[in-house]
């Protein structure tokens, strides 16, 4: 059975949405252990409650970000992953860390990529006029947000909406499709070959793969 570490920031519903699949067996591995650069994330309590092992790595025992991910990537080891999920995780990676992890490091992003990288997304999409919002989810390089897209998912955005309706519908879909992307990986169904995203031995467009 495959080995994932998820590394969180917050709320951590993401990180349900993957601890609920592994339990119901819809991923066909296990969450061997959770990280938080942040001690008061409510995700370190969803996964005490699944009986995983969860652990804060603090940034501020750290003299900068290259000291804080090699202690992080450190810590993640003693677990030989075999994924690494970023589940709103809100720190930006070193070069160093992307490239230890290069290819079996996946991002969930608030957004239809290549549109609004980094944050703010959804307040983005609404102030441009958007009718049209979403999710990606991508291996991680190491330019933000800037990997291979693997899978969206759309959500409309309709007239009267407040920026909190946007993020639940949003957020919905993130814990469908996540999901779904991280069991195609432990699957060995997916990789990234040449900087691109392949799903069962073919190469997945720029906006991923398509159901249609």
């Amino acid at each position: 059975m495959k080995n994932i570490v998820v590394l969180i920031s917050g709320n951590g519903s993401n990180l349900q949405a993957v601890i609920d699949a592994c339990q119901q067996n819809k991923i066909s591995g296990r969450i061997c252990a959770v990280f938080s650069n942040t001690a008061d994330a409510y995700g370190l309590l969803r996964a005490e409650q699944a009986e995983i092992p969860a652990h804060v790595v603090n940034p501020k025992n750290y003299v900068d970000r290259q000291a804080y991910d090699q202690a992080l990537k450190h810590a993640i080891d003693q677990y030989q992953p075999d994924l690494v999920v970023l589940a709103g995780y809100m720190r930006i990676l070193t070069p160093d860390f992307v490239q230890h992890y290069f290819g079996r490091l996946l991002n969930i992003h608030p957004s239809l990529l290549p549109k609004y990288p980094g944050l703010h997304t959804h307040r983005k999409a609404m102030e441009n006029g958007d009718t049209e919002h979403g999710t990606s989810v991508h291996f991680v390089t190491e330019e933000l947000d800037g990997g291979p897209v693997i899978l969206q998912a759309k959500v409309p955005i309709f007239a009267n909406d407040q920026e909190s309706e946007v993020i639940k519908r949003v957020q919905t879909q993130e814990h469908d499709i996540y999901p779904l992307v991280i069991n195609w990986f432990v699957e060995g169904r997916l990789s990234m070959v040449n900087g691109k995203a392949h799903l069962d031995g073919n190469i997945l467009p720029p906006q991923g793969y398509a159901a249609e």
